[in-house]
């Protein structure tokens, strides 16, 4: 599991690793079955919904003393493009789509939707005349 964060304690516990560092973003991958980690998801654990236990991101941040990302919609659209555009080029989809793979909706599909997105954001951020 990872978590992407805008700020880190010094110290993680041993079942967290940094495995990147940008300037303003930290990539945290966690051994989500250490049984430290298990331990603390138990008792963190809330009933989100009736029959159904889980954490919250941000009290299991709050415990790490770990600030979450929250990267703006432009941002996490042009990561999206990126990735989009590495699932396009990558060997193994192009070996699905060889092997006759012929999803109802498509890589460009989904590039083209984000370029709408894009359109839009734009568009309402332009000052009216």
């Amino acid at each position: 599991m990872k978590l992407y964060a805008k700020t880190i304690p010094q110290t993680l516990p041993d079942w967290a690793t940094t495995v990147t560092k940008g300037a303003d973003l930290f990539e945290v991958e966690i051994n989500d079955e250490h049984p430290n980690f298990q331990s603390l998801l138990e008792e963190l654990a809330t009933e989100i919904e009736p029959g159904t236990f889980g954490v919250k991101a941000e009290d299991l941040c709050s415990r790490l003393g770990i600030e979450m990302s929250n990267p703006n919609l432009c941002q996490l659209l042009e990561q999206a493009q990126t990735l989009i555009s590495l699932i396009a080029t990558h060997p193994d989809y192009k070996q699905l789509l060889d092997e006759g793979y012929q999803p109802d909706l498509n890589i460009a599909d989904a590039s083209t939707a984000f370029t709408y997105l894009q359109w839009e954001l734009e568009r309402n951020r332009e000052p009216s005349n």
